[in-house]
């Protein structure tokens, strides 16, 4: 009896590993071949590069489909087409999901939305970073509305998760339809080159339906969106970039709202002086400078890890660390359009703010900007509304939040770039800062508009009288004066006033009205 109870024992664990392997192998070795063939890993390939070796957990690998519609009673979907569970990253607690379009395109049904609400509750119960690896080709038509209500609780608990836990979506194949909103309801997306896109109606219904001709790639491909809609924040060039950004990405994120700060180890030195930047600023007020360099000369070693690239270039949003601690920068970029406002850098500073501030990251600006983007095109696009987000987002923000002004801080841009009146904690100005409520040479047309008019020569006197504009404004010093800026520095002391500051504001609390939320103007 003994023996024949074993051997029963045996037999069920030989089922269980041959079950298992059968699973593992997803959609079979052709189509495995054939997702190779279009350079792309395979989801269990993904799971293998992203965690830290012999770490990720599988969560209910024996999950099938219910559904008998349409010859799917039939049909077998190994893991019902999505790898769930947690592991490791840089030795950090992750949870992930990511779709196998090797079984049935990774097409998304019933108990396949059901798994990935599975492992969402799990990060939010543990407070840990959520990872989706999107590649499937939409909604399980068979399996109808079951299918709908999948993607709805998603996109419940993407909104329950923001601002809770990190989000992060890599879009590494199709992604259409109603499956787009769980990355837009993410805090960050990366998708890989010609082999990953994302649109609401594909090309042929387009066609169909305004007879406009376009390629998935120019309509809703990596560059497309990271160039014109900024929905991609990320373009990677392969499956194993996108995963490998990722893991650097999450190291400079904490678990949740409620955890630290990750810490990374640091030989750079708090007192060390950025020499380069006494001369990065040009002698006229005209010409460009590169502010990627004023960034990187602040930050540890020079490592600057950026967002929104090739989106809204007028504005850099980044992330660096000052002594192995995260910190997030928001910058004008004098390279493009003058580092001027509009709508757009609007909103890529608005979110990035909010974003850091959930995370309790601290806020460094450096300012350098002429003005808001002026123009009827902006107007009716509704500059006003989004201008007034980035007013929101610093004001909002409850982090430690230093601002240093390099050059231009001009009218209301002065103060949308977290201006002492927005609640910056301390704003520091180079000799070099223009600090004044318009350009010299605007204010004179103004304030000396009758003098100009009836002089002799009315070009030379304007000249004149914005020359003494400049002398009495154009600088930091009548700001200074007033409070309105705490000190003037050298900028080869920047990252040491910055670094000093950091350490000193580490605790900060403030304590805001006691509400529901904030109206931000969408």
């Amino acid at each position: 009896m003994e023996n024949e109870q074993k051997g029963s024992t045996e037999e069920k664990l030989r089922l269980f590993e041959v079950r298992k392997a059968d699973l593992l192998t997803m959609g079979g070795e052709k189509m495995v071949l054939k997702q190779h063939e279009l350079t792309k890993l395979t989801a269990r390939e993904r799971v293998d590069l992203l965690f830290d070796a012999d770490t990720f957990q599988e969560i209910q690998l024996f999950v099938k489909h219910r559904s008998t519609l349409f010859g799917l009673g039939e049909k077998e979907i190994p893991a019902d087409g999505v790898i769930t569970g947690f592991g490791l990253i840089n030795g950090r607690t992750v949870f992930a999901a990511a779709q196998d379009f090797t079984s049935a395109g990774g097409s998304l049904g019933e108990m396949h939305a059901k798994k990935i609400w599975k492992v969402m509750d799990m990060a939010l119960s543990a407070r840990k970073p959520f990872v989706a690896m999107n590649d499937s080709g939409g909604a399980r038509i068979q399996e109808g509305v079951p299918s709908l209500e999948g993607y709805g609780g998603i996109f419940y608990r993407n909104t329950i998760a923001s601002g809770y836990i990190p989000q992060i979506t890599a879009i590494m194949g199709p992604t259409a339809g109603g499956a787009v909103y769980s990355p837009a309801l993410a805090d960050w997306v990366f998708m890989v080159k010609k082999n990953s896109y994302m649109y609401i109606t594909g090309p042929e219904v387009i066609k169909a339906v305004i007879g406009e001709e376009v390629s998935h790639e120019d309509l809703g491909g990596a560059v497309a969106h990271a160039t014109k809609s900024g929905v991609c924040h990320f373009v990677t060039e392969s499956d194993q970039d996108c995963l490998a950004r990722i893991r650097t990405f999450l190291s400079f994120l904490p678990d949740s709202c409620h955890s630290p700060l990750p810490v990374a180890a640091c030989t750079d030195s708090p007192g060390r002086e950025c020499p380069e930047l006494d001369t990065i600023i040009p002698d006229k007020t005209n010409r460009v400078y590169d502010m990627k360099k004023v960034i990187a000369a602040v930050a540890d070693k020079g490592e600057i890890f950026e967002p929104h690239e090739l989106w809204a270039k007028n504005i850099i949003v980044a992330f660096i660390r000052i002594m192995g601690r995260p910190v997030g920068v928001i910058a004008n970029n004098p390279k493009f359009n003058a580092g001027i406002l509009d709508v757009n850098a609007s909103d890529k500073a608005s979110r990035f703010i909010r974003f850091c501030d959930a995370f309790n990251i601290p806020l460094l600006t450096f300012s350098d900007v002429p003005g808001y983007m002026p123009g009827t095109r902006q107007e009716w696009s509704g500059i006003i509304s989004h201008g007034a987000k980035l007013l929101h987002a610093y004001s909002e923000a409850t982090v430690p939040k230093l601002t240093v002004v390099t050059r231009k801080a001009y009218g209301g841009a002065y103060l949308g770039m977290c201006s002492k009146q927005l609640g910056a904690d301390y704003v520091m100005a180079w000799p070099t800062a223009e600090i004044a409520v318009m350009g010299a040479e605007g204010a004179c047309n103004i304030v000396y508009r009758r003098e100009i008019s009836s002089a002799d020569d009315p070009a030379a006197r304007r000249a004149e009288l914005a020359c003494a504009y400049e002398g009495q404004f154009n600088n930091p010093y009548f700001a200074a004066s007033l409070g309105v800026i705490e000190e003037i520095i050298r900028p080869r002391d920047t990252r040491k006033r910055v670094a000093t500051l950091l350490e000193t504001l580490q605790d900060k609390t403030e304590v805001r009205l006691l509400k529901k939320h904030n109206n931000i103007p969408l």
